[in-house]
């Protein structure tokens, strides 16, 4: 039998040839789906754009220095509102006005740190709690801060006396104002700690409260000798107050984190969420540090996260990927992206010399 003749393949033939790797969706070549799982969307692009994700993302509305500080508005013009038309400018009477003003305002402002962060997260439920601790809390503290206020100021007016100050257009008694009213912060931050359940979060919140009052109070003679109009430069001088107060809170808070999870996806996406406590949880339960809603996929309490020495170890109780892979348990490292439900996170470690 005779042999036909020898094919030959040129390097022109074999340019010519296509991979049929990507042809259709149904390929071999395409990576398996796990079995029990429903999918959530690319995963892996996901995780091939999470560099820069976090700066791209950021929802000003969802930042803790802008909800705080418009936390520290409300909460000073509602304590002003109420007690401005009681209040007598250049008398010695005792009138409740007087007496109530920065207790008021302080209560307000406490009770507005205390709200604030639940309804950026949007749980009801955590906000009645924490209203319910706040009031009190701030009506309290309210009191005694203000008679700290009051006898650090008298303290300081005589230091700046002394030193040739005889009115409040020398900036020496502003200054003495705004070491007096830094103790007014020391009462914010102490209640935003305290209705977060969180000692790391009212030593940040403490710290960044009694910066921002400091400057609030520098600048409230500076604003009412501008303005020449007692109520009204008295309520916008508390109302900047608040903001600085808040404000400072929140980028304190910021500034000093170490461990946290950054929503890139989902109705939360450009919330942070930093991992201050030792055991935080994850799900569709209000009551969960982070509550994930919208979503039936989710587990009441679907996931934990807990402190392992400088490490995050989660523990999944419900379905979630990790950098595109399905995981029940992992030690957590920074960069790795999460997926649970229609929400992605990415997690991050401040970088430790």
């Amino acid at each position: 039998m005779s042999e036909g003749p020898a094919i030959r393949i040129t390097a022109e033939d074999l340019a010519k040839v296509t991979s049929p790797a990507g042809s259709s969706p149904g390929s071999t070549m395409t990576a398996a789906i796990p079995a029990e799982g429903k999918q959530y969307g690319n995963i892996h692009s996901q995780v091939e754009s999470a560099a820069g994700e976090e700066e791209k993302k950021r929802n000003l509305f969802l930042e803790s220095w802008f909800y705080l500080g418009v936390a520290g508005v409300i909460g000073a013009a509602v304590g002003w509102a109420i007690c401005e038309p009681a209040f007598l400018d250049f008398s010695a009477a005792h009138r409740w006005g007087n007496i109530w003003m920065l207790p008021a305002i302080v209560t307000f402002m406490c009770l507005g740190f205390g709200l604030a962060e639940s309804i950026a997260e949007r749980s009801p439920r955590k906000a009645a709690y924490r209203t319910a601790l706040a009031l009190p809390l701030g009506f309290v503290m309210g009191f005694v801060f203000d008679f700290l206020a009051n006898l650090f100021f008298s303290v300081f007016v005589n230091v700046g006396v002394s030193l040739g100050a005889h009115d409040f257009h020398n900036p020496i008694l502003w200054v003495a104002r705004a070491l007096a009213w830094v103790v007014f912060g020391i009462a914010g931050g102490a209640v935003y700690g305290i209705v977060g359940m969180s000692s790391k979060k009212a030593q940040y919140g403490i710290l960044g409260g009694m910066l921002g009052a400091g400057i609030g109070g520098l600048a409230f003679d500076p604003i009412a000798l501008g303005l020449n109009h007692g109520g009204v430069s008295r309520g916008f001088g508390f109302m900047l107050f608040g903001f600085f107060t808040g404000c400072a809170m929140g980028i304190v808070e910021n500034a000093l984190k170490d461990r946290w999870i950054f929503v890139s996806s989902g109705p939360l996406a450009g919330k942070q969420f930093i991992l201050y406590k030792p055991r935080t949880t994850v799900g569709s339960q209000q009551s969960c540090d982070v509550y994930l809603f919208k979503d039936q996929s989710i587990l009441p309490e679907h996931a934990v996260f807990e402190a392992r020495g400088n490490r995050i170890q989660m523990t999944a109780r419900g379905q979630v990927f990790v950098s595109g892979q399905p995981v029940r348990s992992r030690v957590l490292q920074s960069g790795d992206t999460l997926q649970i439900g229609r929400y992605s996170f990415q997690y991050r470690e401040k970088t430790r010399s």
